[in-house]
Formats: C-alpha cells, structure tokens, sequence
C-alpha cells in the first residue's frame, strides 16, 4: 500500500467563508445596500416615478406597471431573505430555522423585461433601480447558494487538484 500525501489535517474542517462572509462586515453592508434600495424605490415610486409615469404613451405605461410591481416584488423577496440571513447571524434564530423560512422565499424567479421594446420608453430612474435590483438579486442568489445548498464532502485523502483536472478532463475531453 503507498501512502498518499496528505494536504489537510484529518481532523481539520474546511473553512466556511459563506459562513464568514455572512457573518462580516460585508453581509452588512449588502444587508445595508438592499434596505437602502427598497427605501429609494418606495420613494421613486411614490414620488417622482408617479409624476414619470403620467407622461408615458400606453405600451410604455403599462410596461411600466408591469416593471414597477416586478421591482417592488423583487426587492421584497430580497428584504425577506435579508432580514432572514441577520437574525441568524445575530443569534435570534438558526440556520435550519432560517432555512425552513427562506423557502417561502423566491429569489430564483424573479425576472425583468430588460431586453424587451418597451424597455428603452421607461424612465432611466425605473430602469437604473431595475438594474441595480437585478444585481442585488444576483448577490444574494450566490451568498443563498454558498450557505444552504447542501456541499459535496471531500475526503482528506482525495487530492483536490487532481479532483478539479477530473472534472474538467470530464467537461472538455481529455486534456493533454
């Protein structure tokens, strides 16, 4: 029998940056970005987008409505799954917890019309909040993705180099 090399410590757990990551400063300050962004559109919307809306022709009008109730639906998931994440991560609730919540949660459908006709007819506020609802959602599709979905176990004695060549040699072909 050859002894493999060993790259970790057996009894050495892999580091969870989500984990990390969702605990940090950084969570915070997406958590900051998100709670901003649904203040800014309620303001938008109630304010300056009602008076912007007035103005459009009847296509752009109801694409509009249609956008405008996509965002604010968008941004409520986001809010939800934030809030969700913070209670954890301040101890008021656990991660199973907050797991079995967040599947009332829908970050995976939520989409925009950003390359339809009518796209262009909206006011650059709508579109601008869309935009940056859109990669808000896209940030914490990934940060959902790294904490919940369940990991693949590695086992010490695997190389994971040698892993990573496999998958892509199954991928692309053989390489060489």
């Amino acid at each position: 029998m050859t002894d493999k090399p060993t790259y970790m410590d057996e009894r050495a757990e892999p580091v969870a940056f989500a984990l990390r990551l969702a605990s940090s400063d950084n969570f915070q300050s997406l958590f900051q970005e998100g709670m901003s962004l649904v203040e800014e559109t309620a303001l938008y919307l109630d304010g300056d987008g009602r008076k912007e809306s007035k103005n459009l022709d009847r296509p752009a009008s109801l694409a509009y409505a249609t956008e405008s109730m996509r965002l604010t639906t968008r941004l409520m998931q986001l809010a939800s799954w934030l809030l969700l994440q913070r209670a954890v991560n301040e101890g008021e609730m656990s991660k199973d917890q907050a797991s079995s919540e967040k599947n009332k949660v829908r970050l995976d459908r939520l989409s925009s019309s950003v390359e339809s006709t009518a796209w262009n007819d909206l006011p650059e506020s709508l579109r601008d909040l869309i935009s940056r609802s859109i990669r808000l959602q896209e940030r914490v599709v990934h940060l959902d993705e790294m904490l919940y979905r369940s990991s693949p176990v590695i086992e010490a004695d695997d190389n994971p180099v040698a892993l990573q060549l496999g998958q892509l040699q199954a991928a692309f072909g053989r390489m060489g």
